[in-house]
């Protein structure tokens, strides 16, 4: 078989890290369709499309997916876009940080770094507790397991599922680039077969193909959800009754929740091959697949659905209700066991972007103990440190979040709001960068680009994160709007405080050239020289 990536497409790729003055450390095993399963494997429809279908179904109707669905992705697609531009032109490791700093200066990249790395952390998470959830509602009984979050075993089975879960997903980063990205890639053939799996079963059992339902709004806003019993509880997705068009925005969360971490793709730039081509092509693609397949299973799931009125009452247990009503018990465990697989995937796949990101951030001093979260093993070519103290704060934040409650609502409910919000911006802050210095401080493109179409592009990209900021604040989970404008405001603080004079951001200009004899020291430690 011929080797379709030569070593002088690899001289290419690593002389292109070394203009920009960085050493090639960590190992470029990734192909092209490894990066983009990274970032497919984030997304992971199978996660968010399923964990979070209540905000949905007790949002706007059968609408919030039918219309939803598209117009949340069309949005996540619009920052792919900008976002692919950029990543052609800077292919490195923790990528919008680098940009940001490369096109607005280093407050904008340290402020994008920050963003991004909490919305990182507290997303890793959010999944390994969607898991949690998931595996509480799906197999967890086989094994005895008690998951009711409510008690205080369930608290502690909930924390230490998602310590063990995180921690192999981490030792299985450390190990290196080459074990995660086969487990990614056949992350993104699961997640595929699956799906089709899951559509074909969905309008197979239905009782009737109800397509009307994809454009029929109702508002279930405020509506009590049941519990396992069958009875009334006031404990609904939306405690408050909102107008249409709110239900509607609220609704979707679902898709702007699901499509996210295609910024993966530019995170493992430096392990990737021929990474100025794979890595915009690996965020577009993720997302455009993603919304594709997750669109047919969602509607399949809404026609499977019995009645969208009791379907609203199920809360963020209408998956499992749905299936409960239509699937054979064999076939619907066996998807269990694959959408389980799929999950915990997804969360592997979270642990590289995000340890990735702070090697990024703190190998330029970013960090507290950086010379230490900078550190590459020789042997396995992986932020080892990095690795471990990603996984090790996701955890810490899980516990916190779950000890608390804010005016009615959990503290995690909200932080992960946040979470949502933080990203955007991090996404939107380099693409606002960009938007200015395209044509004049940034003139040189890369391989991959859209041409004329980026400013547009990036002025849709600004007016949507702060449409992603009014709607994440909403109750329940207006706290978040506090905690967001807090988070801006103590990092102002800090930025004029302290890190203005102290932080020096990545290399430019002259440093690029000073760097040199230190970049091949550092490749020689690792054995890349």
């Amino acid at each position: 078989m011929t080797n379709l990536y030569s070593d002088e497409d690899h001289h290419k790729d690593v002389q292109v890290l070394h203009s920009m003055g960085y050493a090639q450390e960590l190992e470029r095993r990734m192909s092209a369709f490894s990066n983009f399963a990274v970032s497919f494997s984030i997304i992971c429809i199978l996660s968010g499309g399923i964990n979070s279908l209540g905000q949905a179904t007790a949002g706007a109707g059968g609408a919030s997916i039918g219309i939803g669905w598209p117009v949340g992705c069309l949005i996540s697609g619009v920052f792919a876009l900008g976002m692919a531009q950029i990543a052609s032109a800077y292919p490195t490791a923790g990528g919008l940080y680098h940009w940001s700093s490369i096109l607005g200066g280093r407050f904008a990249g340290w402020l994008t770094a920050w963003l991004n790395l909490l919305g990182l952390i507290t997303v890793l998470g959010a999944i390994n507790v969607g898991t949690w959830g998931f595996f509480g509602s799906s197999i967890g009984a086989w094994f005895g397991v008690v998951t009711d979050a409510g008690t205080a075993e369930g608290f502690r089975n909930q924390i230490a599922f998602v310590a063990i879960i995180t921690a192999i997903q981490a030792l299985i980063n450390h190990f290196g680039i080459r074990l995660t990205a086969k487990l990614t890639d056949f992350s993104g053939y699961l997640i595929f077969a699956v799906t089709i799996v899951l559509t074909l079963a969905c309008f197979a059992f239905a009782e009737h193909w109800d397509f009307s339902r994809i454009w029929t709004f109702t508002n279930y806003t405020g509506d009590p959800t049941l519990n396992a019993a069958g009875e009334l509880k006031g404990d609904p997705v939306w405690p408050s009754k909102v107008s249409m068009t709110m239900a509607f925005l609220l609704s979707l969360l679902l898709p702007i929740y699901t499509i996210t971490g295609y910024d993966a793709s530019a995170h493992t730039s430096e392990e990737t091959q021929k990474a100025a081509l794979s890595a915009p092509r690996g965020m577009v693609s993720s997302v455009w697949w993603s919304s594709v397949f997750g669109y047919a299973m969602l509607v399949g799931f809404l026609v499977l659905i019995p009645d969208m009125n009791l379907a609203a009452k199920q809360g963020w247990g209408v998956f499992f209700w749905a299936l409960d009503q239509r699937f054979p018990v064999w076939l619907k465990n066996g998807l269990y066991v694959a959408i389980f697989l799929s999950q915990f995937l997804c969360g592997l796949a979270t642990v590289t972007s995000a340890s990735r990101m702070i090697f990024a951030f703190s190998r330029d001093g970013g960090l507290p103990g950086s010379s230490l979260l900078a550190k590459v093993s020789p042997t396995f070519r992986t932020p080892v440190v990095a690795i471990w103290f990603g996984a090790f704060a996701s955890v810490l934040f899980v516990w916190g979040a779950s000890l608390v409650t804010i005016a009615g609502a959990s503290a995690y409910t909200i932080v992960v709001s946040c979470t949502v919000i933080f990203l955007f911006l991090s996404f939107a802050l380099p693409i606002g960068c960009g938007l200015i210095a395209h044509g004049r401080s940034w003139t040189q493109m890369g391989p991959w680009t859209i041409g004329v179409f980026f400013k547009p592009v990036a002025v849709l990209s600004i007016l949507a994160a702060a449409l992603i900021f009014v709607i994440g604040v909403q109750p329940p989970n207006d706290w978040a709007l506090y905690i967001t404008v807090g988070f801006v405001a103590l990092a102002l603080l800090v930025w004029f405080g302290l890190e203005q004079r102290r932080f020096q951001g990545p290399p430019i200009g002259d440093l690029i050239a000073k760097r040199q004899a230190a970049i091949v020291a550092a490749e020689k430690r690792v054995g890349e020289v």
